[in-house]
């Protein structure tokens, strides 16, 4: 390499000897590097902490750093990308005309500058991009194009942590393909697929891509790439036999319903200091899937012009997990919170023992948008809360005891 000693000769203007080099090591990582990498890179020292989610990235981190950037210009260019650069601070206008400005909560960083315009910190670059389109794109017969830039992005993530992995200022390399017909966009698709592979393979990154959320890009299609690995925090849900992968925010599961069965009547029984769906499957001599559990969250859900808070009530078999990115997109939500005690009682239901039957007769300080998964009306008789501490109902049943303003996938 350049710096070192190649062939018997030295490159002396390129040495860069290791006491005039800008950063030092360090013999143990500092306190709160819990991620391996995020200890590896501070011992080495390739980078150092500014604040939460904000690093410096010290000579070694920029070396490596640019040399990436070169591959994926190189891989990018090869599927006929033109690489631009466009602004990190937008106008809000923008923003506010595709409802964006509305419908992203807390993790878009918003600013005034000194004329009380209100401004946005670029989190992505589609409304630069259509700005862009609509003043230089003027027939059918100039697309396809595909534009793509390397710079920085801003996010305020409320948990920024492992290091590099999870931060608020990045650096993104974002391509956008401008296209005529659905069959171009789904050519670049294929193009970006393969690029994004030839990409980590010169990195030499083993990387798999599975189905994951669009998030709020939107779209119909999305995909990632992940690396496999024990310190990760997402889970992978990959079939051996018929290549089926996906992110479990998004993945599809067999869901087993009962056999059909005539409604039985509602009759509510006494069921002390019982709070758990395992507590009260124990009780009552029966699997959890006899069960319905209910979950209360609070979501942010925004139209074109403001964002209101709704209750949300979840109901999903007993023996089943709430899948909070699926439920987020089936009520099309900004952001989800789980729901306090005191919200909880507000809505007329009584935490540990709540119960869908007569939730919507109560008056709430907040709108109730009741939620059930699609396996809950193929699950008959199944057992709830009464709404009443230390009971619940037996042979509650969709359709006769209760209704939904939507039934989805949320598990």
């Amino acid at each position: 390499g350049e710096g070192i000693k190649e062939r018997g000769h030295y490159l002396g203007s390129n040495t860069l000897r290791l006491s005039k080099h800008f950063g030092s090591t360090l013999r143990e990582p500092p306190a709160g590097a819990e991620a391996v990498s995020h200890q590896l890179l501070l011992r080495a020292g390739f980078i150092r902490q500014l604040g939460a989610g904000l690093f410096s990235y010290l000579p070694l981190a920029k070396r490596s750093i640019v040399k990436i950037e070169d591959i994926m210009r190189e891989e990018m260019n090869a599927i006929n990308g033109q690489e631009i650069t466009m602004p990190v601070v937008h106008p809000a206008e923008l923003w506010q005309e595709t409802g964006r400005w509305y419908r992203i909560g807390s993790e878009m960083g918003r600013f005034k500058d000194k004329n009380e315009r209100d401004m946005v910190l670029a989190m992505t670059h589609e409304e630069v991009v259509a700005d862009l389109a609509r003043k230089e794109i003027h027939s059918y017969k100039q697309l396809p194009v595909l534009i793509y830039h390397i710079q920085t992005k801003w996010r305020d993530d409320p948990r920024p942590r492992a290091g590099l992995i999870r931060v608020r200022e990045f650096t993104m390399k974002d391509s956008y393909s401008l296209d005529a017909t659905w069959e171009g966009l789904d050519q670049q698709y294929r193009n970006h697929y393969q690029a994004y592979f030839n990409i980590f393979h010169r990195c030499g990154i083993s990387a798999l891509a599975v189905k994951s959320d669009t998030g709020m890009m939107g779209g119909k299609v999305a995909h990632e790439y992940m690396y496999i690995t024990p310190y990760g925090e997402d889970s992978l849900l990959i079939c051996d036999n018929c290549q089926y992968s996906a992110n479990r925010q998004i993945a599809k599961h067999a869901k087993i319903a009962f056999p059909k069965e005539n409604f039985l009547e509602i009759r509510k029984i006494a069921t002390p200091d019982i709070k758990t769906i395992s507590d009260l499957s124990n009780f009552l001599g029966i699997p959890e899937s006899r069960t319905a559990k209910a979950v209360f969250m609070i979501a942010n859900i925004s139209d074109e012009n403001h964002t209101i808070e709704k209750f949300i009530f979840a109901i999903t078999r007993g023996d089943m997990v709430l899948n909070e990115t699926k439920l987020l997109n089936a009520i099309n939500a900004t952001d989800l919170r789980a729901a306090t005690e005191d919200e909880i009682v507000a809505i007329g239901a009584v935490p540990g023992y709540a119960s869908p039957v007569g939730i919507l007769s109560n008056n709430s300080y907040l709108p109730v948008i009741t939620v059930v998964d699609d396996l809950i009306p193929d699950s008959t008789n199944l057992v709830a809360g009464a709404n009443e501490t230390g009971y619940h109902l037996l042979n509650t049943n969709f359709g006769r005891d209760y209704k939904a303003d939507i039934i989805a996938d949320i598990t």
